[in-house]
């Protein structure tokens, strides 16, 4: 494990925001102080003319009133900050894991919405991607979307709670050309992969292998060049089923091809069999969970693990016991600051307070 070092932009958390409400106390307690000025004023002008209340209280000072009040005002907000206790990250360190690069190619071509798979070929893709990644340890990942072409979702990270709310954001809306590219998801996972790090490269695709672009083959085997192993995983049945166009989550319809005719999408296993096979992977059906979580995990348990580094923000110190002691010191300092004129402030005369 490396040394921590610091940073200039470490993050702060708040442990009980709640407390802020009470700072509203602050602006309560201004109007409070201004509606005491304006009646003492009122009561001082009943009671006798401003020369004769100079004269019974010379050494009254109207500056450290205001003082006095400001003051206390400031400490009571130093008191609720540190109930609401921030946190702040005091170091960033630097840790060292082993694992291997792991990059989730899930289709999202209008396809996988076929419900021949429970609940539908896309929800069924996301829950195995989701299940692998519990079971991960010290890997990194990484996930494409594609259709008839790829995007890059969330490059390589250990975050793995990020990596399921993007995996969770996927939809078939995404991309708004159709089809199923194979060949794009292999060559953009290849620029997910380090070279200065030479982890074992794994790709996993989801699909249900209605590949319409050719050259899924001819890019599994370059991709097994460049020491990158793929995971295949087929998605639907080979019976087939529509394609449910949904309202509000009650299906309208079913996509229809140009002639009007109801579209019905099978599974094809070919291309997703000859990928797998190409760069030494595995091919499975992706009708059972625990079957192709199991495949995944004890591949990868096979494999060498390299060395990397993954920064990440590991230590927050509590703050409040600082604006604890701000607070009760300027508390007290109300407590014992009288508002009476000092001697030798009085005679440097500052604020013309005669």
């Amino acid at each position: 494990e490396a040394p921590s070092s610091s940073s200039p932009n470490m993050p702060t958390k708040w442990d009980a925001p709640n407390y802020f409400y009470f700072l509203l106390l602050i602006p309560l307690m201004m109007m409070g102080y201004s509606f005491l000025l304006v009646w003492k004023s009122n009561a001082k002008k009943r009671f006798g003319s401003p020369v004769l209340l100079e004269a019974l209280a010379p050494r009254h000072s109207a500056f450290k009133t205001h003082l006095k009040f400001g003051v206390l005002l400031l400490g009571i907000s130093a008191l609720i900050l540190a109930m609401v206790n921030p946190k702040m990250g005091t170091e960033l360190e630097t840790v060292k894991r082993e694992g291997v690069d792991l990059v989730f190619a899930v289709d999202v071509s209008k396809s996988m919405l076929a419900e021949d798979i429970a609940p539908n070929r896309l929800e069924k893709a996301k829950r195995l991607v989701s299940e692998t990644i519990n079971k991960l340890s010290g890997d990194r990942v990484g996930i494409i979307a594609y259709a008839a072409s790829a995007v890059p979702q969330l490059p390589i990270t250990t975050d793995y709670e990020s990596a399921k709310m993007f995996l969770q954001a996927l939809n078939t809306n995404m991309l708004s050309s159709q089809g199923t590219a194979i060949a794009e998801a292999i060559e953009l996972s290849k620029t997910y992969f380090d070279n200065e790090n030479q982890t074992n490269r794994v790709l996993c695709i989801f699909s249900d292998g209605e590949d319409h672009e050719e050259g899924g083959e001819l890019a599994a085997k370059t991709a097994a060049e460049e020491g990158i192993t793929i995971f295949t995983f087929a998605l639907g049945t080979e019976k087939g089923d529509v394609i449910p166009i949904k309202r509000n989550g009650v299906t309208s319809t079913f996509k229809k091809d140009a002639e009007g005719e109801v579209v019905i999408t099978r599974m094809n296993t070919t291309i997703l069999k000859e990928v797998a096979e190409n760069t030494n992977g595995i091919f499975l059906l992706g009708d059972n969970t625990s079957e192709v979580v199991a495949a995944i995990t004890n591949r990868l348990l096979e494999m060498d693990k390299a060395e990397f580094e993954a920064k990440q923000f590991v230590r927050f110190k509590d703050q409040y016991q600082w604006l604890l002691a701000i607070g009760l010191f300027l508390i007290c300092l109300d407590l014992f600051l009288l508002d009476r004129k000092t001697k030798w402030i009085r005679n440097l005369n500052l604020f013309n307070d005669k």
